[in-house]
């Protein structure tokens, strides 16, 4: 129901947060009352620790159930011959997921349990609290773990039973949305490998889950063994993952999981090694996308610190050629990204058959064009570098515009 129903909707029946239908009433510790969906929204999905009213902060983030307003909003429905909203269903208690969860040790039993947790999950947030107070985090966990690494070929084979095992408490860990703490349960290096083989042969959907399950793992992880450790496989996938562009949140995860795992030198030598940069460029020719363009090319300046990288820039046939292409057209962000590629290009990688390419696809002229534009001072600095380490090749070229050249700075 909706306030466009030419309804006259009291002022109760609305929450102060979003002015939106209130279905399940719960009031918070300074007493106001929100809708359940709502408050949990401002508070679980959104962070904030305060009264969206009041501006007080919340001693206890525990929602009690304002059983007295949906009683007074059904009776209204009632008189007003509305449809009366249905009465929501209590949040499960710690005990009755401790009991589902010691149910999926039974192979007879785990996956109805399996399924009932899922359901639980996703009916609130608090539920999905519930569900990491009670330990699911490591006991789901250890359900994918178990599954895959004692059959390694789970989804190969048509294992139906433990394979949908694997995948349902996969989703429900990642539908969880997990605390700090939470995720540190899954940073282990028997999980990661788990993971990687649910990349390598499950299905789009656990491929999915376990990409998106990925980076926040990492980016929570305190122990840096866990990024030291990292095996080529690993790369392996998440190469093949940008590649399949599954779904644009799974390609966006698997960026980030790249950036956040090379920024471990030696793992920019197994990243290339597993075919990164050419998946990074391909990627930049078909993306528009801003942000995952962004990420790519944050990505592929990372790797190009190493000279493994570079040479796969340059392998690539399109490689210098998108990187310039990129530069003021996206944002500041990509642009410097793209200059410091070309950066370290010029430094370390700039034979004369190197230079005369950056010559004939333009690359040359872009960076005259950002010397006159205004798009940074750090960026127009870098240009001016590139430019001027390179004067006697490029100042006098014909291929450079006229315009474009009488920006060419000294050198």
């Amino acid at each position: 129901m909706a306030e466009t129903d030419n309804i006259e909707v009291p002022p109760y029946f609305l929450c102060p947060i979003t002015l939106e239908t209130m279905k399940d009433p719960v009031t918070v510790a300074t007493g106001i009352t929100y809708d359940r969906e709502s408050i949990e929204r401002w508070i679980f999905s959104q962070k904030n620790t305060t009264c969206p009213v009041t501006k007080q902060d919340l001693k206890s983030l525990d929602l009690t159930p304002n059983i007295t307003l949906r009683r007074l909003i059904q009776a209204w429905c009632t008189l007003h011959a509305v449809e009366r909203l249905p009465t929501p269903k209590p949040p499960a208690t710690v005990p009755q997921i401790s009991k589902l969860l010691e149910d999926t040790q039974s192979p007879t039993r785990r996956r109805k349990s399996l399924q009932t947790l899922k359901s639980i999950a996703a009916q609130s947030q608090t539920n999905k609290r519930s569900l990491e107070s009670a330990g699911a985090a490591a006991v789901l966990s250890a359900i994918v773990v178990n599954q895959t690494l004692s059959n390694p070929q789970l989804f190969d084979d048509g294992d139906g039973d433990a394979g949908a095992a694997a995948g349902d408490a996969l989703s429900i860990l990642y539908s969880l949305q997990l605390s700090e703490s939470g995720l540190k349960t899954l940073a282990n290096p028997q999980f990661i490998e788990s993971l990687t083989l649910i990349m390598q042969s499950g299905s789009y959907e656990s491929r999915t889950y376990s990409i998106m399950l990925l980076n926040p793992i990492l980016e929570e992880s305190s122990n840096p063994n866990l990024l030291i450790n990292l095996t080529p496989e690993f790369f392996t996938q998440i190469s093949q993952t940008l590649k399949d562009q599954i779904s644009p949140k799974a390609t966006k995860s698997s960026l980030k999981a790249l950036i956040t795992s090379i920024s471990w030198g030696r793992n920019r030598i197994k990243a290339v090694e597993s075919g990164a940069v050419p998946a990074l460029i391909d990627l930049l020719l078909e993306s528009s996308d801003k942000r995952t363009s962004e990420m790519a090319l944050t990505a592929l300046d990372s790797l190009c610190q190493c000279a493994d990288g570079r040479s796969g820039l340059l392998t690539h046939s399109a490689g210098l050629a998108v990187v310039s292409k990129k530069i003021l057209r996206i944002s500041s962000a990509a642009s410097e990204r793209a200059v410091r590629i070309l950066q370290s290009v010029s430094r370390h990688s700039s034979t004369p058959a190197v230079l005369q390419e950056m010559l004939q696809i333009g690359v040359v002229a872009k960076l005259c064009l950002i010397v006159q534009v205004d798009c940074g001072s750090k960026i127009r600095e870098r240009a001016r570098e590139i430019l001027r380490t390179h004067s006697r090749a490029w100042r006098n070229s014909p291929c450079v515009p006229v315009n474009l050249m009488l920006s060419y700075p000294c050198s």
